[in-house]
């Protein structure tokens, strides 16, 4: 009777450690089926079953009750497995120089609700964090669903272990603004519960697109991208951000591709920030920026409609070469498996996909022998589902422990 205890014990054990493992693979889109859990977790059926079952009794997933198979396959219909559209969410939110938004995230990236803020960043870091905040608890209210944590990106680097903003180059905030403490201080305030983080909105695009996106897959991912302002970069290896020994690493819009080129921010010259940035293409194109739209905005519109227009062509081109050879720089370094682009940059690899990738290919080491891809991004707003990815880890590491 005790060895039988024991092992039901055991089994117990078992699936309740397998319930993150198995979370994160309907999260990620890695198992559609009860079949592919099975596989993918190494367990038994009734184990697979089990963990599936007990995922859907935490709200968390959909196990559907009419067995399905997928095109080609053999054997007997597996029941299909989904996230829940009714279980918890998380807040996310995103500071970028033209304003905020806030949004409710499900597993899955899916974006439940999202509200657009201010269209200025005030100086005060607490007045905007505050603001942006209330704007997620306004959805959350309406929503009627639980919340299980919050996340935010924004346009800094974000030193480790204090989560304070370094660098806000592109918005007035103090440098060393300790962001984290107070959009948790707002959080608590607006009686929102769960774990708390912030994070660069480069890194976290990169983190949503690695899992839901154009990097689904990638082992040894590079992320580049312009925001309103500037222009980011981010590695994701092996599934996990490399963000260095301090959050610092991949500060990319700091490589010099035009050494006679425009003053940077950070004190040098011909950065990649400032050269291969919107307001670069629009002053390359002899536009006048207007304050009517944001700067990604006017400059993705120039691009798309206005590309065949001899000036916009041209500036197009030397943004493409001068971004080109940033890429090759940084594939030679960390030899990446895919590169993916998102803002402006997606943009540009649009209008003319082997201009870049030729320029690339030409600068590297390797040649076109060892080309890499050089994909776009294609979630529409990957750094709130990157932020919402953080606040979700918790729950993927350990479902039963935080939902209870």
């Amino acid at each position: 009777m005790n060895g039988k205890v024991s092992t039901t014990r055991t089994k117990l054990e078992r699936g309740r450690s397998a319930l993150g493992p198995a979370l994160e693979l309907v999260h990620t889109g890695r198992a559609p089926t009860r079949a592919v859990l099975t596989s993918e977790l190494g367990v038994t059926r009734a184990t697979a079953g089990a963990v599936a079952a007990e995922l859907e009794a935490l709200g968390l997933i959909r196990v559907d009750s009419s067995p399905g198979s997928a095109a080609g396959s053999q054997g007997r219909p597996s029941h299909r497995l989904s996230v829940s559209e009714t279980g918890p969410v998380v807040l996310a939110a995103q500071v970028h120089t033209d304003g905020f938004r806030a949004a409710l995230v499900g597993l899955g990236g899916r974006i439940v609700a999202t509200a657009p803020g201010c269209g200025t960043v005030m100086a005060d870091p607490a007045q905007v964090l505050g603001e942006v905040v209330e704007a997620g608890a306004q959805l959350l209210r309406g929503s009627g669903l639980r919340c299980v944590g919050a996340g935010l990106a924004v346009p800094s680097a974000v030193a480790e272990p204090e989560g304070t903003a370094l660098n806000p180059m592109h918005i007035a905030w103090p440098a060393g603004a300790p962001v984290r403490e107070i959009f948790r201080t707002c959080v608590r305030e607006a009686g929102i519960e769960g774990a708390v983080f912030t994070g660069n909105d480069v890194n976290l695009a990169a983190l949503a697109e690695h899992r839901h996106g154009s990097g689904r897959g990638a082992q040894h991912l590079l992320c580049v991208a312009t925001g309103h302002r500037g222009v980011g970069g981010a590695l994701v290896l092996d599934g996990r951000l490399h963000s260095g020994s301090s959050g610092l690493a991949l500060e990319v819009g700091h490589l010099t591709v035009n050494p006679e080129g425009r003053a940077c921010h950070c004190g040098g010259r011909g950065c990649l920030d400032v050269e291969a940035d919107p307001l670069a293409f629009l002053l390359a194109a002899g536009r006048t920026p207007g304050p009517e739209e944001s700067l990604l905005k006017q400059a993705g519109d120039l691009l798309r409609t206005e590309y065949g227009e001899g000036g916009v062509r041209r500036a197009a081109e030397a943004l493409i070469d001068r971004l080109g050879l940033g890429l090759a720089g940084l594939v030679n370094i960390l030899n990446p498996d895919r590169v993916i682009l998102g803002g402006l940059h997606r943009d540009l690899l649009q209008a003319d996909p082997e201009r870049l990738r030729a320029v690339v290919a030409d600068r590297s080491l390797w040649g076109r022998s060892g080309s890499v891809p050089i994909l776009p991004c294609t979630l529409a707003h990957d750094s709130l589902v990157g932020a919402a990815e953080l606040a979700w880890q918790p729950v993927l590491d350990d479902p039963l422990t935080v939902l209870a």
